[in-house]
């Protein structure tokens, strides 16, 4: 599983971090994916944080 995150849609808010902070990082102003294949322990925290993202910035590349 690998996710990616439209960083022009993200507002900051940093939910995914909260949510899923094995794969999700705050930059300066934005959210970041901070590793290239979501772990298999933390792929359920991640759709999680998919599924919460309020401006649905995150998107699952399969």
């Amino acid at each position: 599983m690998k996710v990616k995150i439209d960083e022009d849609a993200c507002t900051g808010c940093g939910l995914c971090c909260d949510t899923c902070p094995d794969v999700f990082e705050m930059g300066d102003t934005v959210a970041a994916v901070k590793v290239a294949e979501v772990p298999e322990d933390a792929e359920e925290t991640c759709q999680e944080a998919v599924d919460s993202c309020p401006v649905e910035c995150i998107t699952v590349v399969e």
